[in-house]
């Protein structure tokens, strides 16, 4: 039976909890991979609107397990509370389940993101202050805190006063912060252990058993391709691997076990955080896009930078990730627009470029060359097929598919579970 990724094709905040959720009847098992709880998925069922930070959105789908694996960084403060906001509203949050071996954040992790952020000044990178990159920086120096040294309090005591004693010295000598009490950390997380226990286990041994009982797999990457530690805009990223190889040493299966790579992609792109954004507008046709698309972030209330959409960094998503399938969303929010800019190569100083850049300072530099496609008036929130849809609607996504190295298999027409047009079917 098919394993199947999703992941977002642009700077993230595309939707692919839309995506995840419109499978979601269709699968077994969905697993977040990488990241924490440093972006959101909002999911619309019916009248009832769930911001996710944490959790795989599969969790809103009853039948289906939701894992978060190995390569998540976890806040258990964030885990608990969105599982208790969710029981609270009905939500059968039981059948989760989270890897032994995913790194915690501690309240450390937070402080040193906060004020490492802050003493950047105008370097920052646009971080969430959450704790995530601190978190992936002591599970790649070895110092890092699991799940399963909660089980373990000498175990997990000895990991944090190690952790603590050069941490403290950075805190106190170059930031001019108190320390942090490694009594306080551990009771901290302690205070988790009897909410952990039954949630707990080898989820790779249950994926690979899960996959071996003929059961379907889909995973949810957080974040999203030009976000990834090694394929996205370095500096400005994430701290994971947000693309499809990352599903792999995420969750303990092999890369053999992919089949499908489903890549959702706006009909214009946005951005949060620092970081270069060729098709950025700054003027009333950004405005437009934010005020129509509602673009503020799940997670952090932040205004997105808005901009036309990027074919060639749709093609580097395409052949980074190996797509099989675009899932373009909120085209409806280009409803209105007497014209519609796509970007379909860059300008560097005076050179054309086809596709994205290597180098990261011509990127930054790059000026988007445009072709302008007609817009439409029509309300198109109510198109279920393709045809419903007005023609230069259908035209445009028509121009995005043959610029942008994979088929477009269905599109969003709003905000709703049902308002979704398919033109393919996802795991066919």
């Amino acid at each position: 039976m098919p394993a199947v990724l999703i992941t977002g094709a642009q700077w993230g905040d595309e939707g692919k909890g839309r995506a995840t959720d419109l499978l979601g009847s269709r699968v077994d098992y969905v697993v977040k991979f990488n990241g924490g709880n440093n972006a959101g998925h909002t999911v619309v069922v019916g009248e009832e609107k769930y911001a996710l930070h944490l959790l795989p959105s599969g969790i809103l789908t009853p039948g289906v397990t939701p894992v978060i694996s190995n390569g998540v960084v976890v806040d258990l403060e964030v885990l608990k509370g969105e599982l208790e906001a969710l029981g609270g509203r009905g939500v059968d949050v039981s059948r989760l389940k989270v890897s032994a071996n995913a790194h915690v954040i501690t309240a450390y992790h937070r402080t040193l993101d906060k004020v490492t952020e802050r003493f950047l000044g105008k370097r920052q990178i646009g971080t969430t202050g959450r704790g995530i990159g601190p978190a992936y920086a002591d599970k790649i120096n070895r110092v890092g805190i699991r799940i399963q040294d909660i089980f373990d309090e000498g175990i997990l005591r000895q990991k944090v006063e190690a952790a603590l004693e050069f941490k403290n010295q950075v805190l106190v000598k170059i930031y001019n912060r108190r320390a942090i009490s490694a009594d306080e950390v551990v009771e901290d997380l302690l205070s988790y252990r009897e909410m952990l226990a039954p949630m707990v286990c080898d989820t790779g041994l249950l994926l690979h058993n899960a996959m071996e009982d003929n059961k379907t797999v889909l995973f949810e990457a957080g974040q999203a391709t030009m976000l990834d530690i090694d394929h996205g805009t370095y500096p400005f990223v994430t701290s994971s691997n947000a693309t499809a190889g990352g599903a792999s040493t995420g969750s303990g299966l092999p890369p053999h076990a992919l089949t499908r790579v489903i890549s959702v992609i706006k009909a214009y792109t946005t951005r949060v955080g620092a970081g270069p954004f060729p098709t950025e507008l700054f003027d009333e046709s950004g405005d437009f896009l934010r005020k129509q698309g509602f673009e503020f972030g799940t997670t952090t209330g932040r205004p997105r930078r808005c901009g036309w959409y990027d074919a060639p960094m749709a093609r580097f998503s395409a052949r980074i990730n190996g797509v099989t399938d675009f899932v373009l969303t909120k085209l409806d929010v280009l409803s209105g627009l007497e014209t519609i800019p796509v970007c379909v190569a860059y300008d560097v100083n005076g050179v054309r470029h086809e596709e994205m850049p290597v180098n990261q300072s011509d990127y930054h530099h790059a000026v988007p060359i445009y072709e302008e496609f007609p817009g439409w008036t029509e309300d198109i929130t109510g198109a279920r097929k393709f045809e419903d849809l007005p023609q230069n609607a259908q035209d445009y996504i028509v121009a995005l598919e043959k610029m942008s190295g994979s088929r477009i298999s269905a599109v969003g027409v709003g905000p709703e579970r049902e308002q979704v047009v398919v033109l393919h079917d996802l795991l066919d």
